[in-house]
């Protein structure tokens, strides 16, 4: 559902001194939510109609660098300004962050358009198309995490010092998947998210221990695609506030360890008729898959490999996809087979879906939406025919569909996509891209300790 908190209600709250202050935020390209914060009663007096953002926010990367060569933003423009214009349906209180209310934004250009290369802008693109089809898109994630007993302060103290992040101690100190005496040892931050997040409208449905020391899960209700990336950012950002005021630290890093396991971001995805009734669902259909389901998995397999660097857009995340550690190697679908890239789940019934099992907890929800629906809905248009099922140990088979193996080839197979052109638009393509060009070009320049360990004496 969206934000629990109405126009209304907020005025209430401020006149009673319950809200004071009110967090405006867009999204930028890495996922993380940008923007002010308002003094309440100056928000209700006018504030909440629009404010203003630079627009190099649409062209930075993690470290806040104004990357060149973008064509809406650069030195040559000027960094002008967007227009953020509050989504009211978003608004709700923070119960982690007392006095405070959140409401989401779309950015818009000078004439009031949606800028295009806005991750919100894109997946309402995609959704706007579904809905033309006669479809509503409904889509979960499921978020994981490792949850470190050393501070985000200390983590910082530490890169100042040396260079080097050191000491990192997990909450736990083994495997915890599905343990409830070791994540007993960490309630003071996962019971605080949970409530925080069911707080603020967010239908949290459970945490758990994933396959390593110190990792979590988080899985929040099923709800529309918008929606759904809307609660995937807020959680997020959940998650390192409620850790930090615990003394805590966590890290979304798709590999933060090459001795770990990595984290994920599965993606559950389903099409429902306009008027509530599940279009995936075929009772008289083998393993209850309807045709258009089949047509749907059939155009998500077919650009995989297109699509993986909205799933993986860093070099870091092709780390995780390794033999051995449940992160999928290959582009191929299975039943209820969780070495296979996308998995079908929910088999004969109502909720039965497609969960992409590529995504890693790096990744841009809404990036990741829209490409996955684009995918499928390009399947659909295109009546494809879903290949053969898979079984058994993808890890092992040879001659299959694989995801790419590093950010290089998704960005090249990204560039090239006639579907994504076709379904975003060439400029987003284009943008996105570049980004992942840029971040292949940083990490082709800097000399890591790896390098040093191995070849400062040795070379």
């Amino acid at each position: 559902m969206p934000g629990n908190m109405t126009f209304d209600a907020l005025k209430e709250a401020v006149e009673s001194g319950g809200i004071d202050t009110v967090l405006v935020a867009c999204v930028d390209m890495q996922g993380r939510l940008m923007g002010k914060r308002f003094h309440a009663q100056y928000f209700i007096d006018g504030g909440h109609h629009e404010t203003h953002c630079c627009d190099y926010l649409l062209a930075i990367d993690m470290e806040m660098t104004t990357v060149p060569g973008y064509k809406n933003s650069g030195w040559e423009k000027g960094y002008g300004d967007y227009v953020m214009k509050p989504d009211m349906a978003t608004l709700r209180a923070l119960p982690w962050m007392p006095g405070t209310a959140l409401v989401l934004c779309d950015l818009l250009d000078h004439h009031h358009r949606e800028v295009p290369q806005s991750p919100r802008a894109i997946l309402k693109r995609q959704i706007a198309r579904a809905e033309a089809m006669g479809f509503k898109a409904m889509m979960a994630t499921e978020l994981e995490f490792f949850l470190f007993e050393t501070s985000f302060d200390a983590v910082r103290n530490s890169m100042q010092a040396s260079g080097q992040i050191r000491d990192l101690k997990p909450i736990s100190a083994y495997n915890e998947d599905y343990h409830i005496f070791q994540t007993s040892k960490e309630e003071e931050v996962m019971r605080a998210l949970r409530n925080g997040l069911y707080g603020a409208g967010i239908p949290v449905e459970c945490s758990k221990g994933e396959a390593d020391a110190g990792q979590e899960e988080i899985n929040v209700k099923y709800s529309d695609a918008l929606d759904t990336a809307d609660n995937h950012a807020i959680t997020k950002t959940a998650v390192k506030d409620i850790a930090h005021a615990a003394g805590k630290s966590v890290t979304f890093m798709a590999k933060y360890d090459h001795r770990r396991a990595g984290s994920s971001s599965h993606v559950h995805q389903s099409l429902w008729t306009l008027d509530g009734k599940p279009a995936f669902f075929d009772p008289e259909a083998p393993h209850g898959m309807s045709e258009l389901m089949r047509q749907f998995l059939a155009g998500q397999l077919a650009h995989a490999e297109e699509i993986t660097a909205f799933l993986a857009p860093y070099v870091n995340s092709y780390k995780r996809f390794c033999v051995g550690m449940f992160a999928p190697t290959k582009a191929v679908w299975s039943r209820d087979n969780r070495t296979a890239g996308f998995r079908v789940c929910g088999e004969g019934t109502k909720a039965i879906r497609v969960e992409c099992r590529i995504g890693g907890a790096d990744l841009n929800p809404y990036l990741a939406c829209a490409a996955l629906l684009a995918a499928g809905l390009d399947g659909i248009e295109k009546k494809m025919d879903l290949e053969a099922e898979m079984r058994g140990d993808m890890y092992s088979t040879a001659g299959v569909r694989e995801i790419p193996k590093t950010l290089r080839a998704a960005a090249e197979r990204l560039k090239g996509s006639t579907m994504l052109r076709e379904a975003m638009g060439d400029e987003v393509v284009e943008h996105y891209h570049h980004a992942a060009e840029w971040e292949i070009s940083e990490q082709d320049r800097v000399v890591t300790d790896f390098e040093l360990a191995r070849l400062f004496e040795r070379a």
